[in-house]
């Protein structure tokens, strides 16, 4: 099915709107099968973003400001996320002692496993969207979406 017949527009587009449309359905469809993966666990992308993140640490703590620079969906609501994620014992958030000011962040050994079956899902589920793509076809799709 094309891009005119999902909107159900009935002209041609101009390539460059129907450029635009057409990365905003597919982005939707990948946030779609992305989110539907991660319903079992109970956490959003977002959250999931959190997680990765503060893995990437490598036990190093983070504050908000870092979660928020390094999330792939700027929000302004990092703070809720990582309070749903301290409620499921995820992650901790401790005061630093050097800085009373500021908030330091870790993911715990709960989350670090969590997080583990999390990534089965995730690698699947992409495996899934790209699988009617080569290498070669991807870093081409890859060079493309870069110029954005």
């Amino acid at each position: 099915m094309n891009v005119e017949e999902v909107i159900k527009s009935g002209v041609m587009l101009p390539p460059d709107r129907r450029t635009i449309i057409h990365l905003l359905l597919v982005g939707n469809r990948i946030n779609d099968a992305l989110s539907q993966s991660l319903k079992p666990f109970g956490v959003s992308l977002q959250q999931f973003n959190v997680l990765r993140i503060l893995r990437g640490q490598k036990g190093e703590p983070a504050n908000l400001s870092t979660l928020n620079e390094r999330m792939v969906h700027k929000m302004s609501n990092t703070t809720r996320l990582v309070d749903k994620l301290i409620s499921r014992g995820f992650v901790d958030r401790q005061v630093c002692p050097s800085n009373r000011r500021k908030v330091e962040i870790t993911i715990t050994t709960a989350g670090e496993k969590a997080l583990t079956q999390m990534d089965q899902a995730i690698d699947q589920t992409q495996s899934e969207l790209t699988r009617d793509f080569d290498d070669e076809m991807l870093a081409t799709l890859n060079e493309l979406l870069d110029k954005f």
